[in-house]
């Protein structure tokens, strides 16, 4: 359950009624990995399975689906259990992170010892040699355009409440690989990573569309998968922007209608 029927009082033009709203829950999920918990995350309770791996891989654990040798989800608990592959070596003791850091809340997303944990995957991983490897990819205008409207249309849950972010992913054709809703934008966009992980679905020909402001948060796990172009109905932050252009991704905010407002790296947009 993760929204609920409320009693409201509406004021409008001066008339008071008294009607039914939908609101929806914050839950607090915990996430272990080999029977450690790593993170505690404020998010809406569905796709977890989905949220889980894509937070994983975002924070560099994982670094495909074929990494996890099984997942339990125990949703009276609301815990998620991860055991990793033998062959994976993890300890709790490499994310440097303490008890506080590892509650991630829906508001100001992941804090900085996450951030520290995931701009060193993206090290190791040359991410940004490879995005950049990515200069000569050319997308229509129309196809971001035409990705946002589907998102919007595909995310019922914003169009009901008001009160949740929804992200997708879409190929280069413009057909949508996965659309997904969370409180958190950050939540909604690994959901997204992680449902593409589980399909198995590679990471080439896609770009990532949001509901959300462009932070510094939300792009960083769009580097992390290495998606060369990412879109907003929203503005994009300093934060957000300064790491897309260092990592050679195409940010776009105001994607609305028929314009867009495109911040870093114009040269994929093919106008």
């Amino acid at each position: 359950m993760f929204k609920r029927k409320v009693k409201i009082f509406r004021l409008k033009r001066d008339k008071k009624e008294e009607i039914d709203d939908i609101v929806l829950y914050e839950t607090p999920i915990d996430i272990y990995v080999n029977s450690e918990k790593i993170v505690n995350i404020i998010c809406l309770a569905n796709n977890l399975k989905e949220l889980s791996v894509g937070f994983l891989f975002s924070v560099g654990i994982i670094n495909s689906i074929n990494d996890i040798k099984n997942i339990r989800l125990n949703e009276l608990e609301n815990t998620v259990k991860i055991n990793l592959n033998d062959n994976i070596k993890f300890s709790i003791d490499q994310l440097e992170i303490n008890p506080i850091s590892r509650v991630v809340d829906t508001t100001c997303g992941i804090s900085t010892p996450w951030r520290d944990t995931i701009k060193r995957s993206l090290e190791e991983a040359k991410v940004k040699e490879e995005l950049k490897s990515k200069s000569n990819i050319k997308i229509k205008p129309i196809t971001i355009f035409s990705a946002i409207k589907e998102m919007q249309i595909s995310t019922p849950l914003y169009r009901e409440t008001g009160g949740c972010h929804g992200a997708a992913i879409f190929d280069f054709n413009g057909k949508p690989l996965s659309v997904k809703e969370d409180i958190g934008r950050h939540n909604a966009i690994d959901k997204v990573i992680g449902d593409l992980l589980i399909k198995e679905h590679d990471f080439e020909n896609i770009f990532l569309t949001s509901t959300g402001r462009l932070t510094g948060d939300s792009v960083l796990k769009a580097i992390r998968a290495k998606i060369p172009i990412v879109a907003s109905i929203s503005a994009a932050i300093e934060s957000g922007i300064k790491l897309a252009f260092a990592y050679g991704i195409t940010l776009i905010g105001f994607a609305r209608g028929s314009r867009m407002n495109i911040y870093t790296h114009p040269y994929r947009i093919d106008f």
